[in-house]
């Protein structure tokens, strides 16, 4: 019997959606793992501490290294257009496989030395495979629901990022069980990209095309993305990688500095991964009301909340654990709409190429402002350089009113 064509198309559709959803879940997961490598040196830091000296540069160094590698990884991969031209399930799969097997490096190395610091620069080259080629997935699968999309993207990288605090308080004193959990995270996220498939929406570059860098320049919609994104950017990093040194020299004014440690990881990791789900919300809402109006709500938001945690510094300890974790929960929501609106605005056969370079640019950015932060914190005291960072969304928020006035 020859099945009727309303039939072949309900059964095409329920295929597509079954694959979908499998795919979309299990490169949320891949994100997750994956990019739980990043912070894996901030989150131990205190416990190797404890174990040996670390000069401070190296100290700065060994978290400001993750970005140093990304931006070279994210810019080779713009100009190379990796995430156009390749299967990006592949890029993933072995960018992951790769950069599990360098971190576990880290049980290894002489700690806190050059080779350690090496590993982590290679690590963030390698992470520059998993979360702009992810998403070029991500974007391949929807239009109407691209916010939500990229926001479950972001919203994983986020949890992602907060996991090495939460595998560093589970394992206590002991800072290598962290490193251990983390390696087989990212190692099981790479092995994950084998199940996922491409959406209907995935184009494919047969070749370097150079119209993915002039149009991050000559596109006054990308222009205004980008630099809405550095502003986020100026921000974020700077605060995701020292948030649980400022928490625990918060609480030191007014308890113990052991207790104090422990109190600030699980700020860290509170204020990092419950800002996942406020990514995934927001990008509900953003495909609604509009990306660049989440944009702006959520650097306001983010800004004040640092105004506020520089003036709660040395105060009772559950006031800046609370103003620090809506900080943390403001300051993620609107990264994935920045990609979401560089996508929008990209021809699809670049997007990949100009979501990397948005990437890259963001990072050289984080390069200076992770690496500055401790050392401005020695001079001006942490409260000042809290708040210096509400600059970044003073400025994001100038840059997406004008993209508003286009219509994103």
């Amino acid at each position: 019997m020859q099945q009727s064509p309303q039939l072949s198309e309900s059964n095409s559709t329920t295929l597509v959606s079954a694959s979908k959803l499998r795919s979309v879940l299990l490169l949320v997961i891949a994100e997750c793992g994956g990019m739980s490598l990043w912070f894996v040196s901030a989150a131990i830091l205190p416990d190797m501490l404890a174990e040996t000296s670390i000069p401070r540069l190296a100290q700065a160094l060994l978290s400001s290294g993750v970005q140093a590698g990304f931006v070279v990884g994210a810019m080779a991969s713009a100009v190379l257009g990796i995430a156009d031209r390749f299967d990006p399930r592949r890029v993933i799969l072995w960018s992951a496989v790769t950069a599990a097997v360098v971190n576990a490096g880290l049980l290894v190395l002489p700690i806190g030395g050059v080779l350690a610091i090496a590993a982590r620069v290679l690590t963030g080259a390698l992470l520059a495979g998993v979360y702009p080629v992810g998403m070029k997935i991500a974007v391949g699968w929807g239009l109407k629901d691209r916010g939500f999309l990229v926001g479950l993207l972001v919203g994983a990288l986020t949890l992602g990022s907060a996991s090495p605090h939460l595998a560093a308080l589970m394992g206590g004193a002991d800072w290598r069980i962290a490193v251990i959990a983390t390696s087989l995270a990212a190692l099981l996220a790479g092995l994950l990209m084998l199940a996922v498939d491409l959406g209907p929406l995935h184009a494919r570059s047969p070749r370097f095309d150079p119209r993915a860098i002039t149009l991050a320049w000559s596109d006054r919609r990308i222009r205004l993305a980008y630099a809405g994104y550095l502003g986020h950017m100026w921000e974020l990093y700077a605060m995701w990688a020292w948030i649980g040194a400022a928490a625990a020299a918060a609480y030191a004014t007014s308890m113990p500095q052991a207790r104090a440690i422990g109190l600030a990881k699980l700020t860290a990791f509170l204020a990092i991964g419950l800002g996942g789900f406020a990514s995934i919300a927001a990008g509900l809402v953003a495909d609604r009301i509009g990306k660049a109006e989440i944009t702006i709500i959520a650097m306001l938001a983010s800004g004040s909340a640092a105004l506020l945690t520089a003036w709660s510094f040395g105060g009772p300890a559950w006031l800046t654990l609370l103003l620090m974790v809506v900080w943390g929960i403001a300051v993620i929501p609107d990264s994935a709409q920045f990609s979401a609106l560089v996508a929008d605005a990209s021809p699809p056969a670049l997007a990949g190429s100009l979501m990397s370079l948005q990437t890259a640019l963001g990072f050289t950015l984080t390069i200076f402002t992770v690496q500055l932060t401790p050392l401005a914190a020695a001079a001006m005291g942490w409260p000042t350089v809290i708040s210096l960072m509400a600059l970044g969304p003073a400025y994001g928020v100038w840059a997406m009113l004008r993209l508003r006035k286009m219509g994103d």
